[in-house]
């Protein structure tokens, strides 16, 4: 009988891309203080691919505490400019906030992935990405939010690239699986070089 895979996380974003990749696995979403272990971890100064990274690690672990028999994949991003990490908007005043901060610059999105074999992490990927956002208008960042924040305010940054927010740059240098937030061809070389997926 082959290992059960489960992903860690409740993006349905994630669970579309290992669906139309073949993969079979559960959903079973981590409950984990993000924040908490967020601002924890800025405090000892650590670097943004370090906190996907971990973020990432700790969700896997919890849903391995409960399921150590299977292959758990968790999943996290994080999004730094100018060595800030940027936290989900609350409020679409957050979200204005946020694309006016990052308005005319340069950020990067970390997407990390660590998967949990037998209580113990057996493999982990951060990819990064680098993000360029145009000069946009007042004017159109405000019709922007109004359409569009029922489907951002989950999002990091306050944009989804697969959607309107692709409007929103000017420039993408890195993977865009990474930008959706899984690295998605790590991920499935890793599974089949497992033996998870065929060759």
């Amino acid at each position: 009988m082959s290992q059960p895979v489960i992903l860690a996380s409740g993006s349905s974003i994630r669970r579309d891309l290992l669906e139309r990749a073949g993969l079979e696995f559960e959903v079973l979403p981590a409950k984990v203080d993000e924040e908490a272990i967020r601002n924890a971890l800025e405090a000892e100064n650590a670097a943004p691919d370090e906190i996907a990274d971990a973020l990432a690690a700790f969700k896997a672990q919890r849903v391995a505490e409960k399921r150590p028999e299977a292959l758990v994949i968790g999943c996290d991003q994080v999004l730094a400019h100018r060595g800030k990490i940027l936290a989900k908007p609350a409020t679409i005043d957050d979200a204005r906030a946020q694309l006016r901060a990052l308005r005319g610059g340069r950020h990067q999105l970390m997407s990390a992935v660590v998967i949990y074999d037998d209580l113990q992490p057996l493999w982990r990927h951060v990819g990064t990405v680098t993000l360029t956002m145009r000069p946009f208008s007042d004017t159109y960042l405000t019709e922007y939010l109004e359409r569009n924040w029922n489907s951002i305010r989950h999002a990091v940054g306050a944009y989804k690239l697969e959607e309107e927010g692709v409007r929103l740059f000017s420039a993408i240098e890195g993977d865009y699986f990474d930008v959706l937030g899984l690295s998605l061809l790590p991920l499935l070389t890793f599974l089949t070089t497992r033996g998870v997926l065929k060759a």
